[in-house]
C-alpha cells in the first residue's frame, strides 16, 4: 500500500486508523457479529398473533394518561408494521427515572385499543412488569419500573 505524500493526508489517515483501532478495542463484539449494546430500554414484544396492522409501544414517565392517552401523555411512542410474531422497541437516550410501558397490536391501525361491548380489548395488549388488566387497565404504579441509565432488556407478551 502506498501512503499519501501530502502531510495533511498522512495526518488524516493516521486519525482514521487511530479512531478505528479505538472503536474495535472498545467494542470487541464487532468481530463476533454482535450489535454494540446501547444504554436504553429495549423491549421484545412476543405473541403477536398475525401480521396485520402495527405494533405500538408507548413509554410513559408519569401516571397522567397511562395507558390510554398515548398521543398526549406518553413520553415516547414507537409504531411499526408487524414484522413477524415478535417485534422490538428500542428507547434510547432516556434519562434516569420511573417509567411504565404499554404495547398494543393495533390490527386495524386506528390508534386505539378496540374493545367489545363490555370493554374487553379485542386487540393484543401488554404492560411492563406483566401488569394484569382484570376489570380495568393496570395503574401506572403496577406497571412501573426504575431505569438506572444502563441497558435494560425486557420482554412483554401480548394478551388477546
Amino acid at each position: 500500500m502506498r501512503l499519501p505524500s501530502h502531510p495533511r493526508a498522512r495526518i488524516n489517515l493516521a486519525r482514521i486508523i487511530l479512531c478505528s483501532s479505538w472503536l474495535i478495542f472498545m467494542n470487541p463484539g464487532v468481530f463476533a457479529g454482535e450489535e454494540p449494546a446501547c444504554p436504553g430500554i429495549h423491549v421484545t414484544v412476543l405473541g403477536i398473533r398475525n401480521g396485520v396492522g402495527t405494533v405500538d409501544c408507548a413509554l410513559f414517565d408519569a401516571p397522567k394518561g397511562f395507558p390510554v392517552d398515548v398521543l398526549h401523555s406518553a413520553m415516547r411512542v414507537m409504531v411499526m408494521k408487524v414484522p413477524s410474531s415478535e417485534a422490538r422497541c428500542d428507547f434510547e437516550g432516556i434519562p434516569l427515572g420511573t417509567y411504565a410501558l404499554v404495547v398494543l397490536h393495533d390490527e386495524n391501525m386506528n390508534g386505539k385499543v378496540d374493545t367489545n361491548w363490555i370493554g374487553i380489548p379485542k386487540e393484543g395488549y401488554g404492560f411492563s412488569n406483566d401488569a394484569k388488566a382484570s376489570f380495568s387497565a393496570p395503574s401506572f404504579k403496577d406497571a412501573s419500573f426504575l431505569y438506572d441509565g444502563e441497558m435494560l432488556e425486557m420482554t412483554i407478551s401480548l394478551h388477546y
